[in-house]
């Protein structure tokens, strides 16, 4: 009996501190426990809390399970019954009312359970016979890292992505390689989002991916899908919607670092920490941005500040994970996570990471220096620029915050745990810490970096940029495998994972893990750079094929995992409408600075200013998502509005114009629609298409109809 006993003992809850006579107490506890409390807890409790399927996520067959408690936080706190919220609920005290749905237990019931409590509250055995406790999610354990996203990456020995696809084909092969010209057509599109200028077959493929990869359109053209996983926007959303005009020097930063192929691992320190790297450098202040373009209300009563700061830095943890490691961290801010091992507690260790942390406005001068520049949101009391400084908006730490209408101040000095993410629950402050399940056990302090005298930082998002990159201790294998998937994605139009937020088990599995890894290890071993995995993908012959359709192989594979063919895919409204511009010839290809809401500007579509109240309607209508949270996969729909717009807008009827202009000086009709298909899909047209488009301007139609309707095709707007 004192054996078991010690066990019970030693598994109480921490909350209580353990009374002098506690083993007494356990052992007229246990007695209680058989005569009485046994029985009245399976007469009135297990019905709701006891079988597979118990409400709140409250179990009370096992002790452990009564003291983990469920959704409405600990149940029990053993010694100490009037702590306890499981007699709250008994007792009918508040809201919260047990039996549900029936009258409240006699007194004489009550004072036994409560007395059981005050003992200790120990079980004899479980309340359902062979009933094992549930396992504590708030601890993680070696099979918890077993899960294929959270193991070292595996060590796999190929020649290249081919002989990796083709050793899990099950005896099929690839589609035969598609034709040249339409090859070079998907590359161009691919990688700057704007079709080729001119026909051209006889260039080496490697040399053009080298020239497009080379070229300030391929910055343009992929910054747009990290900012859709960056959730970037220029406004705070919400009823106000507030204007953020400095920032898109975060935009032209992503722009700027994919160009000059920044190794990955520094692009992501930078966006978590720029400032604590390099202070005075303009474009790791701008990087920074990542952190601070979420949304956030403008208007707050004085009784919402402190929840409103829990939200912003939840906005700050939860995009970092689903953007960079593919987590759905912020399901921890209520609960430990009910399907992943990301513990609340990993969470909120995490969330401090960002106690002082905050946007702000800061003038960067020709000398180097930076100072604050105080802003409110109304723009009423807003400093004056500095002339011949640069105005951007940064999130960090060590400068005046913009001003939110009621704040109380920037932020609160301590982060706390909060049971069920209630900011008026504290349950002890909150040290910072790295999620359990992406650490090597051992001594988290060799992330910690510690800031020099006078910096205006904490270190502490240096110190998490150090454990997210870190691969051998830290996160950075599961960094790597995310932005590789999400390059394969936006090359085949669907990533090895196809969940790119969501690694965990709620996410759809990997189709390729061995693929993945060996892509991975390639992008630690060429030094985090980006371009030679673009490369190595488009010079497969897994990217080069066609999309000839095989029924066996669709019968065999209908979602395509096995990428034994080229899937086309819609581009999204950004290069339909760069391509427009294009081929009409009117394309302004000005880089970087301020954006426009102007549907009629002539600039690439990244730099269209994105209000959240005020989205482009013409992205809106080809799928631009709404930039709330981070956006792994965009949707693809095929509505009405998408091909009224090609038909009626104003600017696809400038756009035909145009296109018709650069074609009347081909020469005769026949000429002027060969034209048309050379610049609209890089290939001649064929016999039937010529003489349906003779037929149609004989029709009395223009040329400028002619070249709308060409335009408007599928073909232009589908990568094939």
């Amino acid at each position: 009996m004192r054996n078991l006993l010690f066990i019970l003992t030693a598994s109480t809850a921490l909350a209580a501190d353990l009374p002098p006579d506690h083993a007494k107490r356990m052992e007229r506890g246990l007695r209680l426990f058989d005569s009485e409390v046994a029985a009245l807890l399976k007469q009135n409790c297990l019905k709701c809390h006891g079988g597979e399927k118990v409400k709140s996520s409250f179990d009370m067959a096992t002790r452990e399970d009564l003291l983990r408690g469920g959704s409405h936080g600990s149940a029990v706190v053993p010694f100490d019954a009037k702590s306890s919220l499981l007699v709250e609920a008994i007792t009918h005290a508040k809201e919260l009312r047990m039996p549900d749905g029936a009258p409240k237990l006699p007194d004489g019931a009550i004072a036994k359970i409560q007395s059981w409590i005050d003992d200790g509250a120990p079980y004899s055995a479980p309340l359902i016979a062979g009933k094992k406790p549930k396992k504590d999610p708030s601890v993680v354990t070696d099979e918890d890292r077993q899960w294929w996203a959270f193991r070292p990456l595996k060590k796999v020995h190929a020649k290249g992505i081919d002989e990796l696809l083709l050793k899990n084909a099950k005896g099929m092969s690839f589609a035969p390689p598609a034709e040249k010209a339409v090859l070079v057509r998907r590359l161009h599109l691919d990688l700057t989002g704007l079709p080729p200028a001119e026909v051209s077959d006889t260039a080496d493929l490697s040399d053009l991916i080298d020239g497009l990869l080379s070229s300030p359109a391929y910055g343009e053209r992929w910054a747009r899908h990290w900012l859709d996983v960056a959730r970037y926007a220029e406004s705070t959303g919400f009823e106000q919607d507030y204007d953020r005009p400095y920032a898109f020097h975060y935009r032209d930063f992503v722009i700027k670092a994919l160009n000059a192929d920044m190794p990955y691992d520094q692009f992501v320190k930078w966006q978590l920490a720029g400032d604590e790297y390099e202070p005075q450098n303009p474009l790791a202040l701008a990087a920074t941005g990542f952190l601070g373009a979420g949304v956030f209300p403008s208007q707050i009563t004085a009784n919402e500040v402190e929840s409103s700061r829990y939200d912003a830095m939840d906005d700050m943890l939860g995009t970092t994970a689903s953007a960079m490691l593919g987590l759905t961290l912020s399901c921890a801010r209520c609960h430990d996570h009910k399907f992943d091992p990301l513990p609340s507690r990993d969470y909120y260790a995490m969330l401090s990471t960002f106690t002082t942390t905050t946007r702000m406005n800061v003038d960067v001068h020709p000398d180097g220096k930076v100072t604050s520049a105080v802003t409110t949101m109304n723009a009423k009391k807003n400093t004056p620029e500095v002339k011949g400084s640069t105005r951007m908006m940064i999130c960090a730490e060590g400068y005046d915050p913009i001003v939110m209408h009621t704040q109380g101040g920037p932020f609160f000095d301590k982060t706390y745990v909060l049971k069920r993410g209630n900011p008026l629950m504290k349950d002890g402050e909150a040290t910072q810490g790295f999620l359990q399940v992406l650490s090597k056990p051992g001594d988290a302090k060799r992330w910690q970096w510690q800031p020099p005298a006078g910096a205006k930082s904490s270190g502490k998002r240096r110190s998490l940029s150090n454990w997210i990159t870190d691969v051998d201790q830290g996160a950075g294998a599961l960094l790597a495998r995310v932005i590789v998937n999400r390059l394969w994605q936006h090359h085949f139009g669907t990533g090895l994972v196809p969940t790119p937020n969501d690694f965990g088990k709620t996410g759809t599995a990997c189709t390729q893990p061995e693929l993945l890894d060996w892509l991975a290890a390639k992008l630690i071993e060429n030094g985090w750079k980006l371009k030679p995995i673009h490369k190595l993908i488009l010079t497969s012959r897994a990217w080069q094929q066609s999309s000839a359709r095989d029924a066996k192989k669709e019968a065999a594979d209908p979602a395509n995992g096995l990428f034994m063919r080229f899937v086309p895919y819609r581009l999204e409204g950004e290069a339909i409408r760069d391509s427009l511009l294009s081929v009409s010839g009117v394309l302004d290809t000005t880089m970087f600075g301020p954006g426009t809401r102007d549907e009629n500007s002539k600039r690439r579509s990244i730099y269209f200013n994105i209000k959240r109240s005020q989205l482009i309607g013409s992205m809106v209508a080809f799928d631009q998502p709404e930039p709330l949270v981070s956006q792994g996969a965009r949707p693809t729909t095929t509505v009405a509005p998408q091909a009224l717009i090609l038909m009626n807008s104003p600017q696809a009827r400038t756009w035909a114009e145009g296109l018709a202009k650069r074609v009347q000086s081909a020469g005769d009709a026949s000429e002027q629609i060969a034209m048309a298909y050379r610049l609209c899909f890089h290939r001649e047209p064929k016999a039937a298409e010529t003489a349906a488009g003779l037929d149609f301007l004989k029709s009395g139609a223009s040329l400028a109809d002619y070249c709308q309707v060409v335009m408007g095709l599928n073909e232009f707007v589908y990568v094939n």
